[in-house]
Formats: C-alpha cells, sequence, structure tokens
C-alpha cells in the first residue's frame, strides 16, 4: 500500500465573526475587556456568573451544568471556547446559538469601539458579546467556560458566584508555565470571592488548596469531597451513582467516556449548592449533550469522533475506550491530526497503545497545524501509519481500512471537526 495519500478536498467556509480581531494575536490580561465591559455598562454584573476552567473537561461540564439549570427552569447562558462549526456555538441561551442579527449587532458595536479606543483580541471580544448579549437577554445564570488559564482569561473580569477548575494538565505552558503548580495557580485564578469552588483536579490540587485557602473560599474536591461509581457504561451513555450530601443512584448521561462521569459529577455538585431539585439534576444530565466529544459518527463502520487536543485528554480517552473493551488487536484505525505547539509526540504515543492503524493528516487552511510528514514519522514508531495533506482522504482511507468489523476514531484536534463532519455529511445547524 502506498505511505501518501494526496487527494485534495475542497476548503470548506470557516468564515467566522469577529475575524479582524485576529490581528491582534491572544494576549493574556483584564485590562483590555475590563475597559470594554465598562463602556458597555459593565453587563456581566447584571447575573450570577459561574467561572469554568481547566485543562480537559470544561465544555462538558458547562454543557451538564446548563442542561441542569434548564431543567429547573433558570435561564442560562452558555459560552463556550473554541467552537466546533461556527462562531454562534460559543455564545448559546437555554441550548439556543445567538441569532445571526444579534451576532452581527454585536460585532458592530465592537468595530465601532475598536475605531475608537484601540484594541480588543478576538477572545476577549466574544467574551465580552456574551455578557452583553446575556445581559441585554435576561438571563439568570451565565456560565462562562475559559479559554486559557483563569486568573488573565477574559471570562475574569466577572465577579463569580461560583468557580469550578475540572482538572490540571500539561497546557500553553507558554503563557500558564512548565510547572503544573504554576499551572493549576493559574486556573485557580477563578477564585476571586467564589462563595463555592468546585474541582476534579487531581495534579495541581495541593496549590488549588491553598488557593482557596489565602482567600477564604471553600473548595471542594471530586474523590475527596464528593465521588462517583460508575454502573453501566457503553458507546450510547454511561449510568452512575452520585455521592455527597445527596445520595443519587442510578443517574445518567448520554455522554459516552467514563472521563464524562467526573464532568457530570462537577455539574451535580455545583447544582446541588445552585439548589437544583434531584428531578431537574436527573433530567439535565440525561438531556446534556455536546458534541465532538466520544461522538458515534456512524455505526458502519464505527466512527468515533473526539476532540482531545493534550495529552492527559488523549488518555482520558484511550482509558475509556479500554474500558469499553476496544483494544489493539481489533483494528482501530485512527486518523489524527495536530496543532504546533501541541504536544502531539505524547498524544500519538498514547494512542499508540490501542489504534492499529495511523492516517495523519493537517487540515485545510490551518496554519498552526503540524505538517502530516512530521506526523507520520512520529506515528510508524507505534503502528503502522499512512499521511495525507486530505483530511478527506484520510477519512475515506480510514473507513476502507476498517471495513464492517473496525473502528475509526478522528482525534488530536478541535480544528479538523469541521472538515469531517463536512466529509461525513454529518454537519448540523
Amino acid at each position: 500500500m502506498p505511505q501518501k495519500l494526496n487527494k485534495d478536498v475542497p476548503t470548506i467556509n470557516g468564515a467566522m465573526a469577529f475575524k479582524f480581531l485576529e490581528k491582534f494575536g491572544s494576549k493574556p490580561g483584564l485590562e483590555r475587556i475590563s475597559k470594554l465591559l465598562e463602556t458597555w455598562g459593565n453587563p456581566q454584573d447584571h447575573m450570577r456568573v459561574v467561572l469554568i476552567s481547566g485543562t480537559n473537561g470544561k465544555g462538558s461540564t458547562t454543557a451538564f451544568l446548563s442542561s441542569i439549570l434548564m431543567q429547573a427552569g433558570k435561564k442560562t447562558g452558555s459560552f463556550y471556547s473554541p467552537h466546533l462549526l461556527e462562531f454562534r456555538e460559543r455564545i448559546q441561551i437555554n441550548g439556543k446559538m445567538i441569532p445571526e442579527a444579534e451576532l452581527e449587532k454585536l460585532e458592530l458595536e465592537v468595530k465601532k469601539y475598536v475605531d475608537a479606543e484601540g484594541e480588543i483580541t478576538y477572545f476577549e471580544a466574544a467574551a465580552a458579546c456574551a455578557y452583553r448579549y446575556f445581559a441585554e437577554q435576561g438571563v439568570e445564570y451565565a456560565l462562562m467556560e475559559s479559554g486559557m488559564g483563569g486568573r488573565l482569561d477574559a471570562v475574569n473580569a466577572a465577579s463569580e458566584e461560583l468557580a469550578i477548575i475540572t482538572s490540571i494538565g500539561f497546557e500553553h505552558t507558554k503563557w500558564l508555565g512548565s510547572e503544573i503548580s504554576q499551572i493549576a495557580y493559574e486556573k485557580a485564578g477563578v477564585m476571586k470571592n467564589a462563595k463555592l469552588a468546585i474541582t476534579g483536579a487531581g495534579l495541581g490540587l495541593e496549590t488549588l488548596k491553598s488557593e482557596a485557602r489565602k482567600r477564604g473560599i471553600n473548595l471542594l474536591a471530586y474523590g475527596e469531597d464528593f465521588e462517583a461509581d460508575v454502573k453501566k457504561e457503553s458507546l450510547s451513555g454511561t449510568m452512575f451513582d452520585y455521592s455527597n450530601e445527596m445520595q443519587l443512584a442510578g443517574m445518567e448521561i448520554k455522554m459516552p467516556g467514563k472521563f464524562q462521569v467526573k464532568n457530570a459529577s462537577l455539574a451535580v455538585c455545583a447544582a446541588e449548592n445552585l439548589e437544583c431539585s434531584e428531578n431537574a439534576i436527573r433530567a439535565g444530565l440525561e438531556k446534556a449533550k455536546i458534541r465532538g466529544r466520544m461522538e458515534v459518527l456512524s455505526k458502519n463502520p464505527l466512527i468515533v469522533a473526539d476532540v482531545a487536543h493534550n495529552p492527559s485528554g488523549t488518555k482520558a480517552l484511550v482509558d475509556s475506550l479500554k474500558a469499553l473493551g476496544h483494544k489493539k488487536e481489533e483494528k482501530i484505525i485512527c486518523v489524527f491530526s495536530a496543532m504546533r505547539d501541541k504536544n502531539w509526540k505524547e498524544m500519538l504515543k498514547v494512542l499508540g497503545e490501542i489504534v492499529s492503524v495511523f492516517v495523519v493528516c493537517t487540515p485545510e487552511g490551518k496554519e498552526r497545524a503540524e505538517d502530516a510528514e512530521n506526523l507520520f514519522l512520529e506515528a510508524k514508531k507505534y503502528a503502522e501509519s499512512y499521511s495525507s495533506k486530505s483530511i478527506s482522504d484520510a477519512v475515506e482511507f480510514a473507513k476502507e481500512l476498517a471495513n464492517e468489523d473496525g473502528m475509526v476514531l478522528i482525534t488530536g484536534s478541535i480544528y479538523m471537526m469541521e472538515e469531517v463532519y463536512y466529509v461525513l455529511q454529518n454537519k448540523k445547524d
């Protein structure tokens, strides 16, 4: 078989809002967004804010808690980062994306501000617009997922009622530091004056506890103050028992993967302290959904997509697949792509524990993406490997290799998913 696949794929229309702000790059700090929010009358002060930081699990935890609050009858705004298919996914109220007309209006407001006042980064503008839209629409709760870190992340411009730190692992070391304690310190920055903080972190936990003590904030830790026991799991979902002040048996989530049980438990712990009923918690967990988390895109052949994009996320994915009985001998074909600034070598090593064939590729038009040739040279250390400059070709070739009895696993970067959904005709409005 050839070692390279070179079929091209048409460029996906990835146009997004606030494109004109990309020239300002990524710059941690609260000064710029605070100034913009003040110009807009500090909309973030008109809602109850939950800040969610962490290395992995932020999006899922946000989705679980948002769904619970909605079932409790609370008008709930959710801010996600990044998006999979279109920018509007980032700003949602009660599970519905911001209308295009509202987004265009906000984009015009940002342009006026930049023309008059100077710069604001892409992510800062997105977070500020979320706060403004939520205030204009009268939401009661705003669940704000951080983009990078926490202490200097744009969402942290608000005063939080509750803070959640999902996990701590190595990421964004250029900005957050090269030691776990440094990264944990930055993530802990969302605990400013919260009534309560909740964490699922194992690594960095002592740093989080220390920072909570300094601030006089009560910190509840998964595995110490509350816990969950998995009872049944499959690719269609997981059942577990939850133990805290509430003893909740037979909780069910539709998102597969053992790692989602911890994310769901963080949301349940938060919901308990936000005075949600057991019925709202159960219904919210079962109805919660978010794309790209061990998502089954096809059953014949079995195609699973996951946005794991760092070693800890990749390990959680591999451990979950192992727990479901999948193993290297079962013909698992992995379509893999990664951003250059991620630890993709370690990710490939972890995936090599279960993957029988790698088909590596480069997302269309992504300048940060690692070259497929470099991925190929590393991947072949762990399994039979092929390379492609086209995700379309990579996915189709992986499907051929998997046939009817294998699995296609698509992972490595959130930035490949738009093209994956396009190729598989699985894009949803």
